[in-house]
């Protein structure tokens, strides 16, 4: 039995398979994304979707979807699908489908009548393409395959409408042909494998909606553009692949790239190995570059989510060596950035307060995946920096009082991860002393000092340096968050505190040096434990907590107040589970392994193999947002390594 099977009785009800989405990377910020029935429901979805820096700095869909059409002795079976006005399907190709296999690579199989055909995708590594290919396993008369591609060459932003500018014209190439709709857009190669005949019959496909900008409040409607149609013949037993992409295919090596490119694949036949998978789709590399996405589909590379899934989604899977070149970009973009010069990189939101404080909580990962000596070798100098540009105040928003805690502004723009705002103004004002980043700084110290410890005297005379402020921010950080309740008050601004109850309390018991004692520790994780943990993640605010609003929900403005209001977040469930395990070792896996299972279930929902951006903080906690959260698949992984310490 497949871990990733679906059988018909799913496939067939679109209440079922409409909301599972499946999606491929090519590790250089192109995607091919669609549902398991590939109905597109999103105006983010597409066969290829990439990049083109020539335009602009987002996403485009250049082939939004590929109808294909059975022919038998002159009857037409159409495979296709799409959503029209007054929730009208058409062509209704998904009651054909008997089965669909991703544990390896996505396969779907179809059954007409006496045809059995199987359609195979791969996006290929580091190249702008995708390969499709068409097995036909039985057929008891002559049959032919005919495909129209349906073309949008558009932002993932915006939607395309039937207009007078959109070029027509096309080239043939060998086995297909090459199109452009647009000025600034690179051309699109559509080649079979096998000669066929293309039939230039230009249409637009008028009025297709996407289900899911509609519930977001969205506009949800556009034309896409049919050239025509490729046709060609195929025999019982034959694979014809069809390629799309922005440079000529050679037609010969097709069959080859396609098996090289499926043998390299993990197959998603466990847990972990579902996790890992989706961990390598949210590396991007280009232009020398080596960035962590922080999500799919609509996400760039953040400085904080980069930071934070840095360990997980390397280190937690045994490639220290791409920790190594992600950090090898972002340490160019920090030198860059404490010295005041453009970061010539694409990483955003890196002036953010507790962002270099998160990277100093990587690179101590990578010490604890190595050795203090290597990490020591490789990232001391940039340590000492980080910690010198924070102590000497150049940070413009990053002060460092007299009691040793790190103060913030953050009445007026969001700060940290909690950074939904209305109308520009943060939802969530956290200003003044915030606990999760005082929480880092106080790590970082003891961590950097630790690791100078062991250099020459004046490194040693900067270590005690830090461990004399390392002090001091103890006390201070116990006097200022500790309340009379037991747990840590969110954030310190001088003004009558705010008593809510929410999750970043929880940093300060999973991180490997705390100001806390065992018990304060211990009383924190029950609160927590009592008010915030779902099977899904940690709600972002207690029930018991004004202003709760747990669903994800809406227009985007409903949505932006819920945000951090409640919704539950399982890469804060991935520290949860580590201060669990830090304060009651082994005794505490049995229950972490109960907790695990909540992000199993996952793997067969939402987009398969991976983990959503957040879900409703109330049952059933139903998952939301980006179909596939890099934090959360890697903070997930961390545990699972963490685990294997116990085992």
């Amino acid at each position: 039995m497949s871990y990733l099977r679906f059988d018909k009785t799913l496939m067939i009800n679109l209440e079922e398979s409409l909301p599972r989405e499946i999606l491929r990377t090519n590790k250089s910020g192109a995607y091919h994304c669609t549902t398991i029935v590939d109905c597109n429901t999103r105006k983010y979805h597409g066969l290829l979707v990439i990049p083109v820096p020539e335009l602009d700095d987002e996403n485009h869909v250049l082939l939004s979807s590929l109808d294909e059409t059975v022919i038998q002795h002159g009857a037409e079976f159409n495979l296709g699908l799409h959503k029209y006005q007054g929730d009208n399907y058409s062509p209704k190709g998904h009651k054909y489908i008997r089965e669909f296999d991703c544990e390896k690579i996505p396969i779907t199989t179809y059954r007409v009548g006496g045809v059995i055909l199987t359609k195979e995708k791969i996006f290929v590594h580091y190249e702008n393409r995708i390969l499709i290919k068409y097995t036909l396993v039985d057929a008891h008369s002559a049959t032919t395959l005919r495909f129209r591609p349906l073309l949008a060459f558009r932002s993932v932003r915006q939607y395309t409408h039937e207009n007078p500018h959109a070029n027509r014209e096309y080239q043939e190439v060998e086995n297909g042909i090459k199109t452009c709709m647009y000025p600034g857009y690179p051309e699109l190669f559509m080649q079979l494998n096998k000669k066929n005949e293309f039939h230039f019959e230009p249409y637009w496909y008028k009025g297709i909606e996407y289900t899911k900008e509609q519930e977001r409040g969205y506009d949800s409607n556009e034309d896409l553009y049919v050239p025509g149609y490729f046709e060609v013949n195929i025999k019982k037993g034959e694979s014809i692949i069809f390629s799309a992409g922005i440079s000529e295919a050679s037609t010969n090596d097709m069959f080859e790239k396609f098996e090289e490119q499926a043998a390299r694949r993990t197959p998603r036949d466990s847990f972990f190995n579902c996790l890992k998978n989706s961990a390598h789709q949210f590396h991007n590399k280009q232009g020398g570059k080596h960035y962590l996405l922080a999500g799919y589909p609509w996400f760039k590379c953040r400085a904080r989510d980069m930071f934070v899934s840095l360990p997980g989604l390397t280190l937690a899977v045994d490639e220290v060596e791409e920790f190594e070149s992600v950090m090898e970009t972002a340490q160019e973009a920090i030198e860059n950035y404490i010295n005041n010069r453009p970061l010539n990189c694409k990483i955003y939101e890196i002036e953010d307060p507790d962002v270099l404080l998160w990277a100093i909580w990587a690179i101590q990962q990578y010490a604890n995946a190595t050795s203090a000596e290597q990490c020591k070798e490789k990232y001391g100098d940039l340590l000492k920096d980080i910690i010198e540009f924070i102590h000497k105040g150049k940070h413009d928003n990053l002060f460092l009082h007299d009691n040793g805690l790190l103060y913030s502004n953050g009445e007026n723009k969001a700060i940290t991860w909690m950074n939904a705002t209305i109308n520009d103004r943060p939802v969530t004002p956290r200003t003044g002393y915030i606990v999760e980043v005082n929480s880092l700084w106080y790590n970082a110290l003891r961590f950097v000092a630790g690791m100078m410890h062991t250099g020459d005297k004046a490194e040693s005379i900067f270590a005690d340096s830090l461990d004399e402020l390392a002090k001091t921010t103890a006390q201070s950080f116990i006097d200022v968050f500790l309340n009379e309740h037991g747990y840590l008050l969110d954030y310190v601004n001088g003004q009558p505190s705010d008593w809510a109850v929410r999750p970043n309390m929880i940093f300060t018991v999973a991180f490997e040096y705390s100001p806390l004692k065992p018990e304060q520790k211990k009383r924190i994780l029950d609160i927590t434990t009592r008010e915030l943990l779902t099977p899904k993640g940690l709600r972002s605010l207690s029930p018991k907590s004004i202003g709760y609003n747990p669903n994800y929900v809406g227009p985007q403005i409903l949505r932006d107040c819920a945000y951090h209001q409640g919704t539950a977040w399982p890469w804060l469930m991935g520290f949860y589970m580590e201060a669990y395990l830090r304060i009651y070792k082994t005794s505490g896996v049995s229950f972490i392994e109960r907790q695990l299972i909540g992000f199993e279930e996952e793997m067969r929902k939402h987009c398969i193999s991976s983990i959503p951006e957040l879900f409703d903080g109330n049952p059933p906690f139903k998952g939301r947002g980006a179909v596939s959260f890099a934090m959360n698949v890697a903070l997930i992984l961390h545990v699972l390594k963490q685990l294997n310490k116990y085992y």
